[in-house]
């Protein structure tokens, strides 16, 4: 997305049901920082961040779209441009329901956007025992396994992401901006 000498810019959107996390984890990913209160999305919001790659600038701006159905009507004015995406779901028991609901958001980003990289962030495993964590998914849907949906809708990869404690959190970020990178680098 940029020409010769310039510097890289992608913009990455955050989709997701309400209160998975999604502006927690850009927030932690971009200030290093948590917020514990949950102040809900209104339509979008976004934040510009910057990384070094290869001795190359690339600048990011990350949009936060509201997971409320209220907003679904507008939603896809925010789509437009995208170079990338996260799905998150979250693993806290009373938000697991949003696990049904990835490959709602997944045919939302299709729509709106086609062939752009994907990533999905489980979040919230701080709240849940790691050993729980396919228990809680196969309770959730049997017929559903993460990494089959993954390797079968063409994701990049699967991250277990806390924005509270940081797991997986910079890696995950990281390897969505590494995949744009090279990708628009050759």
């Amino acid at each position: 997305m940029s020409g010769e000498g310039e510097d890289f810019k992608f913009k990455i959107i955050v989709v997701g049901d309400p209160s998975v996390g999604k502006t927690t984890l850009i927030r932690k990913y971009t200030t290093g920082a948590f917020q514990k209160d949950y102040i809900a999305t209104l339509g979008a919001q976004f934040s510009n961040y910057e990384e070094n790659l290869e001795g190359k600038k690339v600048r990011l701006f990350i949009w936060d779209l509201a997971g409320q159905e209220t907003f679904e009507f507008m939603r896809h004015k925010f789509y437009k441009g995208s170079s990338g995406a996260i799905i998150v779901f979250s693993h806290a028991p009373k938000e697991i329901e949003s696990f049904n609901r990835i490959e709602k958001w997944l045919n939302e980003l299709k729509k709106y956007c086609g062939d752009i990289p994907i990533a999905l962030f489980g979040n919230k495993v701080d709240l849940v025992d790691e050993n729980e964590l396919v228990s809680n998914e196969e309770k959730v849907n049997s017929d559903f396994n993460v990494e089959k949906f993954v390797n079968e809708h063409d994701i990049i990869e699967y991250f277990k992401t806390s924005a509270l404690t940081g797991q997986g959190v910079i890696e995950a970020f990281q390897k969505l901006v590494r995949e744009l990178y090279f990708k628009n680098s050759m």
